[in-house]
């Protein structure tokens, strides 16, 4: 396939091209830089794809492209970048696509869990109601601007991702330093449950999804087991047989984040990959000590 892909050089981007490149695909890169090879296509998420006419005889499109959450305290101006940088790029992109002569077959857009915001224990389904509250708030308006390529017959997957484990990078990098050394405690009440994926399964399902006609519309990203922050805490000590007897109480973590530490630490959403599984996708990683033990190299363990 002709794949286009949007956020290549990001985390989950970065992971995944050479992962396609190397199973038979050509791969199109949509840059905001000057385009350094024939495999880049400069665009502006604001103000469109400078040379529309290299899109066409694209068959896929997966679009990554969006300001990190984490990247920073949430300010009204982060938030806005926040929000700007996956409502106008997906806007955009899905205008041009609107335009070719021969759109693409499909069109795999990241979306994330927060669409549900903090919802406890309940077990959530790609048909469950959305949250209240910024993130939620977000991931509507996101996937609601897909909505041109749907009218136009391109069949539009969203993607609702989960917290993306690799030691490489994303929330585990970030927590593997203090977990070694002994550091690593529960966050908050530490019943808040975090739905996770592997980064190969997220990649192994980016790829189900490319040639899995069946799926469109939402699709939640996450293994078939979600856990606890306490289980997780507890899981990841375990791998790394280090203890976990700290606390990071939730008054601390608002007082240094703020809003970010309720919305992204303090709640949870209890994920299950209906789509996923209906679909036969096979998780490389279904359960969070096999998923640890080997991305961290460890062995032992049930």
């Amino acid at each position: 396939m002709n794949i286009l892909i949007t956020g290549a050089s990001g985390f989950v981007g970065s992971a995944l091209t050479p992962i396609l490149i190397a199973a038979g695909h050509q791969v199109t890169r949509l840059v905001r830089s000057q385009p350094k090879s024939v495999d880049e296509v400069q665009w502006d998420p604001q103000t469109g794809v400078r040379d529309l006419a290299r899109l066409e005889g694209i068959d896929a499109v997966i679009h990554l492209a969006g300001e990190n959450i984490a990247a920073g305290r949430w300010t009204q101006e982060q938030k806005a970048r926040i929000r700007n940088s996956r409502l106008q790029g997906t806007q955009t992109l899905c205008q041009a696509l609107t335009q070719l002569a021969l759109p693409p077959k499909v069109l795999i857009s990241a979306s994330a869990m927060g669409y549900y915001g903090d919802r406890g224990e309940e077990i959530l389904h790609e048909e469950s109601p959305p949250g209240c509250g910024f993130l939620p708030e977000i991931c509507i308006a996101w996937e609601e601007a897909t909505k041109p390529a749907e009218r136009s017959g391109i069949r539009v997957v969203l993607l609702r991702i989960g917290i993306v484990l690799s030691p490489t990078g994303g929330p585990l990098a970030k927590m593997l330093l203090p977990f070694k050394l002994g550091l690593g405690g529960v966050v908050g009440s530490g019943k808040q449950y975090m739905s996770w994926i592997a980064l190969d399964d997220l990649i192994g399902a980016i790829t189900h999804t490319l040639t899995t006609e069946a799926l469109w519309g939402p699709v939640n990203c996450v293994a078939p087991n979600p856990v606890t922050n306490s289980e997780f805490t507890t899981t990841l000590g375990n791998v790394l047989s280090r203890p976990t007897v700290l606390t990071v109480p939730a008054f601390v973590l608002r007082l240094v984040l703020g809003q970010m530490a309720d919305d992204l630490l303090l709640s949870g959403a209890r994920l299950e990959p209906k789509r996923l599984v209906e679909t036969q996708y096979q998780f490389r990683y279904p359960r969070l000590e096999e998923a640890l033990r080997a991305m961290l190299g460890k062995v032992g363990g049930h």
